[in-house]
């Protein structure tokens, strides 16, 4: 069986996070999309995507396909349904396509994937992921249902003896992960730590978390509520509910909640977002598609795009929308939104082009990786075309 994940239109309310990245590259809980379609299914999945995104992804050979939205949230009870469905049929709910089966010569474009289907069956709504919020909100479901999918069968690695654990049932620790006088108490969610993950002295764990595969732990971090910190991501200070997709930072003092950040972010010393409003009312978060603000519950940290940075002791605001490769410094509270490729806190100065790509590079480089040339013309589409 080969399931091509799809993305639409809806990709934009998405934004930043979908601006450098197809949605099926989105990780919440423990995985991304992609990953947790192949451990569900077994499957050989692909993703199909913007045209300029598309060529970050592995090649999608002719053949037969059940294509599946991407923004999806998996459901036990749909899986069924979507695995044995007939060539040329597809379902459908208000929304539109949720997933259909066809047999393909050339890749289509996403806008013309519902026109592959013949036979069309109306079901109950689905869920799906709709805007950045949802990735933290949904996020301690997430990392439960993920934690089943990946732990199923296996037996994990134990803990030393300095480290003490509450609930060991719901801890699971992949092999050459090292812990040390920490504290992991499993009783509110369970606990995944990743292969060659680091938690170093004095690190006070709540559950759910997911310390994905070479994350590391600065000594006396504190998470609670339910956190994801990615692939090589340095945690540190407070996090509270908060995911942090992969080779980002926050290794110091400071608090993180509420909060998505991309890849290849860095929060400098001391930086802290606010998650909650003085007057406790609804948060409102700036929404690339509409253009306009949208609530998001009483509780909205910071939504970070890729290759974005704050300077020591930046105060962020309240329900902030960061774009993509910004650099954040100056005085005060930032802007609620800060375009791409901004330069300062309030979003009104640009970052040149050369500069921004020359300065991604160098924090690539922190982790041995570079900025490739198909990385580069993604960076270049954002900053032509979405950069105001």
């Amino acid at each position: 069986m080969n399931i091509i994940l799809f993305d639409t239109e809806a990709r934009k309310k998405l934004f930043p996070l979908t601006l450098t990245r197809a949605i099926a590259d989105v990780r919440m809980g423990i995985l991304t999309i992609k990953e947790r379609w192949e451990k569900i299914t077994r499957a050989n999945v692909f993703i199909l995507s913007a045209a300029y995104l598309q060529p970050l992804y592995e090649t999608i050979p002719p053949g037969e396909y059940i294509f599946v939205d991407a923004r999806l949230i998996p459901d036990a009870a749909l899986i069924p349904g979507i695995t044995g469905l007939e060539t040329n049929n597809c379902l459908n709910d208000h929304e539109g396509l949720i997933a259909g089966k066809a047999t393909i010569d050339s890749l289509p474009s996403i806008e013309q994937i519902p026109s592959l289907f013949q036979n069309s069956s109306a079901i109950s709504p689905v869920r799906r992921l709709t805007f950045p919020q949802e990735i933290f909100q949904l996020n301690e479901e997430m990392i439960r249902f993920d934690y089943n999918l990946v732990t199923q069968k296996r037996i994990p690695c134990d803990t030393n003896d300095t480290v003490h654990v509450t609930k060991p049932s719901q801890i699971f620790i992949e092999e050459g992960a090292k812990i040390d006088f920490s504290i992991l108490n499993a009783s509110t969610g369970p606990i995944y730590i990743g292969k060659n993950a680091t938690i170093m002295e004095g690190c006070v764990i709540r559950g759910p978390l997911a310390l994905c595969e070479g994350a590391v732990l600065k000594m006396g971090t504190k998470i609670y509520g339910a956190t994801t910190i990615g692939p090589y991501c340095t945690g540190g200070g407070e996090i509270k509910n908060s995911v942090m997709m992969g080779y980002s930072n926050k290794g110091h003092d400071g608090y993180l909640g509420d909060s998505v950040i991309g890849e290849w972010c860095n929060m400098g010393a001391g930086t802290s977002n606010s998650n909650v409003k003085n007057n406790g009312s609804e948060v409102k978060l700036w929404n690339y598609d509409s253009k306009n603000y949208i609530t998001a519950g009483n509780k909205c940290g910071m939504i970070m795009g890729d290759y974005s940075r704050t300077a020591i002791n930046s105060a962020i605001n309240t329900g902030t929308v960061i774009g993509v490769c910004c650099n954040i410094f100056g005085y005060g509270l930032t802007a609620k939104f800060i375009p791409d490729f901004s330069w300062g806190a309030k979003g009104t100065e640009k970052y040149e082009f050369e500069k921004a790509v020359t300065d991604a590079g160098n924090w690539k480089k922190m982790k041995n990786k570079t900025v490739g040339e198909t990385e580069r013309q993604v960076l270049k589409h954002i900053f032509d075309h979405h950069n105001d």
